[in-house]
């Protein structure tokens, strides 16, 4: 089979939705239970911890976003433009590694690209996905390595003990 392309973008969408960082699924991250994705990686976006936690209490993970974006640059941390990839790729994993019916659908893809497909033309849409064929696709790229780390055993599947127990949770801390 060749390689084809896998296009992704509201979370509602079936069955790749999953792929959003605004699909509803909780995720273990630095000792916390973030309600989503989005939500984990907004949180590392604020330089106090009054701001993070206005952040973290939008309902939802569209909100989370838009009240990050409109942030003051001296409510950032210094060092973001530098980390929020990484910290992306580190939910990502967590994401992929806690959920085995996530990780079983991003295997499901092969070697499809995967490509997050904007239809609002910004900086953020360009950086994270595509707009009508340009950007950067970062998402993507990383949901790639995921599923490239998780098909070597780079990177392992583990039962998502309940998420409402976070002393549970503290296994996803380890390794």
């Amino acid at each position: 089979m060749g390689a084809s392309e896998i296009r992704f973008y509201r979370a509602n969408e079936k069955p790749y939705g999953a792929f959003s960082n605004l699909f509803r699924r909780p995720v273990f991250f630095e000792d916390t239970i973030f309600p989503t994705s989005e939500h984990a990686y907004q949180a590392g976006k604020a330089r106090k911890p009054e701001v993070r936690a206005w952040l973290l209490a939008a309902p939802s993970p569209a909100l989370v976003a838009m009240a990050a974006h409109g942030l003051y640059t001296w409510d950032i941390v210094p060092d973001w433009a530098a980390t929020k990839f990484d910290r992306m790729r580190h939910i990502v994993a967590a994401k992929f590694s806690q959920h085995a019916d996530l990780a079983d659908l991003l295997l499901s893809t092969g070697e499809s690209r995967l490509v997050e497909s904007a239809t609002v033309d910004n900086a953020v849409n360009r950086t994270w996905g595509e707009v009508n064929g340009r950007g950067q696709n970062m998402l993507g790229i990383m949901l790639m390595e995921v599923r490239d780390a998780l098909r070597s055993g780079e990177l392992e599947v583990r039962s998502a003990p309940e998420l409402s127990d976070p002393a549970d949770m503290k296994l996803f801390a380890q390794g």
